[in-house]
């Protein structure tokens, strides 16, 4: 069978037919009349550093190796220069084990939780600016045509979320190519899940761009500085934070993305404008995420 050209450029694509991933549910419509839908699965997964249990996340259940190893290199409990020497995921158990060469110093970290602003689990740690200071981002540019041709795919792109909804879309991409799109109950974990996937993998960060589907919150700020992404973009909006943020670290940020029209609030010195706006399809104002058809 020939692949869906929607899909075709992706390492990653979502799998919006996994039966796994969601449930069929019996219910009402406005109408009365009795419909069944497909609604997505939360499922617990408790993450493990070494013998210390970290975090028991909500998630839909796919990738759990990538989530683990990302949310903890997001919160600084692996260091950059730390070895995994093995990751193993029990479905059963529901846990992931994140094992690495030499001890590492999680202990002081469990002591200062904090609670974010996002859905899911959200949780970061009292130190979440750690390092913040020493982020270099690269200089890399983005062009505007880059960006109109991303949010076209990404829209395009069979997803969990025009399959069920009730979920937030993370694309790891490079030039006008998405490469990488998880999906999770929280932006969160599947930033994670980005983040795991190019530690595992080695990916080079200083010539991609994320996209996300969620708001650009301070955290989600924070997660593509360190994760030494130079381009973060939405088709959602911005907090003040985030843009302080940001701004501080020299990430460009752009938000709003919807059919022509779009918002740059930091690093506009990275942004090419190759193409009239005037060029490109625009959207009702009204307009959400659709499907290819």
């Amino acid at each position: 069978m020939a692949q869906d050209p929607d899909v075709a450029e992706y390492l990653i694509a979502p799998d919006p037919q996994a039966m796994r991933l969601t449930r069929a549910v019996e219910g009402l419509d406005e109408n009365g009349v009795a419909t069944t839908i497909r609604v997505v699965e939360e499922r617990p997964l408790t993450i493990f550093l070494n013998a210390q249990e970290i975090v028991t996340a909500m998630t839909i259940g796919d990738y759990p190796e990538y989530l683990a190893i990302g949310f903890l290199r997001n919160q600084h409990m692996l260091r950059p220069d730390d070895e995994i020497t093995r990751v193993d995921y029990d479905e059963e158990l529901e846990t992931v084990v994140v094992r690495t060469a030499r001890a590492t110093d999680y202990e002081d970290k469990m002591r200062r939780k904090t609670r974010t602003s996002g859905c899911a689990v959200g949780t970061v740690f009292g130190d979440m600016m750690e390092g913040l200071g020493d982020v270099a981002l690269a200089t890399t540019s983005v062009r505007s045509s880059w960006l109109y041709a991303l949010s076209a795919k990404i829209n395009r792109t069979p997803s969990l979320y025009l399959e069920a909804g009730a979920i937030h879309g993370t694309v790891l991409c490079k030039g006008d190519r998405p490469l990488v799109y998880m999906e999770d109950v929280g932006r969160h974990n599947a930033v994670d899940k980005i983040a795991g996937w190019m530690l595992s993998e080695q990916i080079a960060a200083e010539d991609k761009i994320l996209y996300t589907t969620g708001r650009l919150t301070s955290e989600m700020v924070i997660k593509t500085a360190m994760m030494g992404i130079p381009v973060l973009a939405s088709r959602s909006g911005f907090t003040a934070w985030g843009v302080e943020i940001a701004r501080e670290v020299g990430l460009t940020l752009i938000g709003r993305m919807k059919g022509r029209r779009f918002m740059c609030l930091s690093g506009e010195d990275r942004l090419i404008r190759d193409i009239d706006p005037a060029a490109i399809r625009d959207e009702p104002k009204r307009a959400g995420r659709k499907g290819a058809g």
